[in-house]
């Protein structure tokens, strides 16, 4: 079903710690940029838009399914990083918090529903993920965002 909706703002990935599902290898240590700011540009220049229109037309979330994601916050809580253990772009999906009754007045959300939504989230990152990749993969010469492979091996592996 194809959803009637503005499109949320993209994430601000400024002042991120460490990924959530990240663990430091020792080859890597040292490598600590997650290049979270050129990436925040390209979802700002498009990509997110891109991304999240190519899964609104997909996704089963409905449009008071799409308000509750935004009404939490989640739209704003992806994160979208450089991997430099896995030499690879990668997103920490957000998830319905635990207390989202007592956060939000959300009472129509069952179980099987909060995890429908986690899915369809996941369905969202991965749909941004492939755009950030084509856009990287357009700039053949990467010099804005210094995303060649002298400095990172080989993208998109």
């Amino acid at each position: 079903m194809a959803l009637d909706i503005e499109d949320p703002e993209p994430p601000d990935l400024s002042n991120r710690g460490t990924p959530r599902d990240f663990e430091w290898q020792e080859e890597t240590l040292g490598s600590e940029d997650f290049y979270r700011e050129d990436i925040e540009d390209l979802l700002q220049e498009g990509a997110w838009k891109e991304g999240f229109d190519e899964w609104a037309e997909y996704t089963n979330l409905d449009e008071e399914h799409v308000r509750i994601v935004s009404d939490l916050g989640l739209f704003r809580a992806f994160d979208f990083y450089w991997d430099p253990t896995e030499d690879r772009l990668r997103f920490d999906t957000p998830v319905i918090p635990d207390d989202w009754r007592e956060r939000n007045a959300t009472e129509s959300l069952d179980s099987s529903t909060v995890s429908m939504i986690d899915g369809e989230l996941a369905d969202l990152g991965q749909a941004v993920r492939e755009v950030l990749e084509d856009y990287l993969e357009r700039d053949d010469e990467a010099a804005d965002y210094e995303w060649g492979e002298e400095a990172y091996g080989k993208r998109g592996e």
